[in-house]
């Protein structure tokens, strides 16, 4: 999935501030839909396990990151 880019109006010729806010608007939502997390479809999937994190690192994980479960038999999870 691409995110893509604001539609940013011709500034004017002379200096307008609401035509400015306007223009900083649109970057600030694109920079939000760039940065926020989406899904992936994928038919095939090559992890080596070995550099997941495991579940000790479960309090700095972020909400959707995958760890492996060392005490159930490394065991893919995604932390809620």
């Amino acid at each position: 999935m691409s995110v893509r880019p604001p539609v940013i109006p011709t500034a004017p010729e002379e200096y307008d501030q609401s035509t400015f806010d306007q223009i900083l608007s649109s970057i600030r939502d694109y920079m939000v839909r760039a940065n926020a997390p989406y899904p992936h479809n994928a038919s095939t999937l090559n992890i080596n396990i070995g550099t997941l994190p495991t579940e000790s690192a479960l309090a700095t994980l972020r909400s959707g990151d995958v760890y492996r479960d060392t005490t159930a038999s490394n065991v893919l999870k995604v932390k809620p």
